[in-house]
């Protein structure tokens, strides 16, 4: 039986930091598309999916949720995501790119996506610092708006791409906040949190994940976690 190990990553907080080009083009499409000021006060962010902070937008502007506003909105901010990328001081977080080099050859994991992000701008935000081809497949805010479900939209994606049904002890989920542990433990998946985004160490220790780190510079340690032991 395959001991192969399925590695769900988040991507902001988690793998890069946008620099604020994310946040500005919720406000740009806002402003586009329905005429209206948006400051995303009040509002958290971190480890929401788009779609929900879509509808979350819509409501308090008294613009009805509708499917058809929220794929404008969506059509909105994607464009204005595609030009303020650049614009802005983002970046790979520290240790991603040698974590990513040390998983990519190994026959023991397959390396995917969890996120809030619409799958277009989970692409635009990866292939902007060079890192989208590390990633074998996704679950994006595209397949739900819960970010608890992603998770088995993972899993199921993978049993249709790759043939294998991958059990929750042997699926790890890495992100930055409370809601990626959340979402990890909504399919008994292993947890791994780690402190680079909006959340301190004690914030993400109160969470009670499998595993706590303070970035991903050490990738020895991660490799440690993330890979099943040699035999």
């Amino acid at each position: 039986m395959s001991d192969r190990r399925l590695l769900l990553f988040d991507i902001d907080g988690t793998l890069i930091t946008s620099g604020g080009a994310g946040e500005n083009a919720l406000r740009e499409a806002m402003k586009t598309r329905f005429g209206v000021e948006e400051n995303l006060e009040g509002i958290t962010i971190a480890g929401a999916t788009d779609s929900a902070l879509a509808q979350t937008l819509l409501t308090r502007h008294t613009i009805p949720a509708t499917p058809e506003n929220c794929a404008a909105l969506f059509d909105a901010y994607l464009h204005a995501l595609r030009t303020a990328l650049p614009q802005h001081p983002g970046r790979i977080l520290p240790g991603i790119l040698d974590l990513l080099e040390a998983l990519k050859p190994h026959p023991a994991c397959v390396t995917a996506l969890l996120t809030g992000n619409l799958a277009a701008g989970a692409e635009l935000k990866l292939r902007h610092f060079g890192v989208w081809d590390y990633f074998e497949f996704g679950a994006f805010a595209d397949d739900h708006a819960d970010r608890n479900e992603l998770g088995r939209h993972a899993r199921s994606r993978a049993l249709h791409l790759l043939g294998e049904d991958f059990p929750p002890e042997r699926i790890f989920v890495i992100g930055d906040t409370p809601r990626d542990v959340e979402c990890g433990r909504a399919i008994g998946a292993k947890t791994v949190a780690i402190a680079t985004g909006n959340y301190s160490l004690e914030d993400l220790a109160a969470c009670r994940p499998d595993h706590l780190f303070a970035d991903m510079t050490d990738t020895t340690a991660l490799l440690d976690v993330l890979l099943p032991p040699a035999r």
